[in-house]
């Protein structure tokens, strides 16, 4: 899916974007937790697993094929639904192969004029190839988790929003990347630079709203497996320290505390670093760490025929989505 990040060069690399130290990020988050607010709505795990469901029902959501197209449109009319005011960004982005990549960032904004701005974000595209499979290496996967599960978080938050319509000087904005997985393959030759993430990459040098300048952001990749937990990521710890702080914080303090350790995970490449290093916006990533597979990141499904319906867990969708929930609508 992506490729560790070696996290002094990437810190080199970016920009300071009011930035917290490691350190700085870690004692913070281990602080006695403050009682949690109130009035905020229940998170519907079913809701969210049937999304992920929807999406899979497509078949593999890669660019350029009739079913990428297909769910695409699904999405932008579900969120359009749910009261979105929408955005669009459509473009042609270059593959590490040459290939013309027909893509679209989707965004859906809610009480979108309010001046305080929460960027929740996933990506909606699916892997080209099963390159981590031992039997279908070439063939795509439905990707359930990895594409799957942070759009069905953000699909049932977006419904939530419609029935709890945010009041005040504080909106959110659900931003679907597309073109995150069509990355360089480890088996094509020359490693290539920035194969990945090709639909943040575009919209951080291109942003939509122009001028756009969230809060923060936060970043659901890969949230839906059974026993998934979720550390602190690197990246997210150097840049957006207080983000990170806030959403493991608020995680413990109702009742998550086993899917969001207090634990620090190296940095990878994935959406968040090039809204980073391209617009300055601080986001944290909620993405599953397991250290004990086989490459020391990922799950054991991950970029195999494994990644399906089979894996989705309503308890990991539950506790990702009812804490983002929870951070969005005790903003102030």
């Amino acid at each position: 899916m992506k490729v560790l990040a070696l996290g002094l060069l990437l810190a080199a690399s970016l920009p300071a974007c009011d930035k917290k130290t490691n350190s700085e990020a870690t004692t913070t988050a281990e602080q006695p937790a403050t009682a949690a607010k109130e009035n905020v709505p229940a998170f519907n795990a079913d809701s969210a697993y049937q999304f992920v469901a929807k999406q899979v029902s497509f078949g593999p959501r890669v660019p350029n094929t009739p079913a990428h197209r297909a769910c695409g449109d699904y999405l932008i009319g579900k969120l359009e639904g749910y009261g979105g005011t929408m955005q669009v960004q459509s473009f042609t982005a270059k593959a590490y192969d040459g290939t013309a990549l027909s893509l679209r960032n989707i965004m859906a904004q809610f009480n979108p004029k309010a001046s305080k701005r929460i960027l929740l974000a996933a990506h909606w595209d699916t892997r080209h190839v099963a390159d981590k499979d031992p039997n279908n290496p070439t063939k795509p996967n439905d990707g359930a988790n990895d594409g799957g599960s942070g759009v069905g978080v953000l699909l049932e938050i977006a419904r939530q929003l419609q029935a709890n319509p945010l009041t005040g000087n504080v909106g959110v904005d659900l931003m679907l990347f597309d073109g995150e997985d069509y990355g360089q393959p480890d088996n094509t030759g020359e490693y290539k630079e920035d194969t990945w993430c090709l639909g943040s990459q575009y919209w951080a040098k291109n942003l939509m709203p122009k001028g756009y300048s969230p809060n923060y952001g936060i970043l659901l990749d890969m949230v839906g497996a059974k026993g998934s937990r979720f550390a602190r990521e690197e990246t997210s710890r150097a840049y957006a320290g207080d983000v990170v702080e806030k959403v493991w914080r608020t995680a413990n303090q109702i009742g998550y505390s086993d899917y969001f350790p207090f634990q620090d995970s190296p940095g990878i490449t994935d959406d968040h670093t090039y809204i980073i290093q391209h617009a300055n916006i601080r986001m944290a990533d909620i993405i599953a760490y397991d250290p004990t597979s086989p490459d020391g990141f990922f799950g054991p499904y991950h970029h195999r025929q494994t990644d399906n319906m089979d894996i989705i867990d309503r308890n990991t969708l539950k506790a990702v989505g009812q804490t983002v929930l929870h951070v969005v609508m005790t903003e102030q």
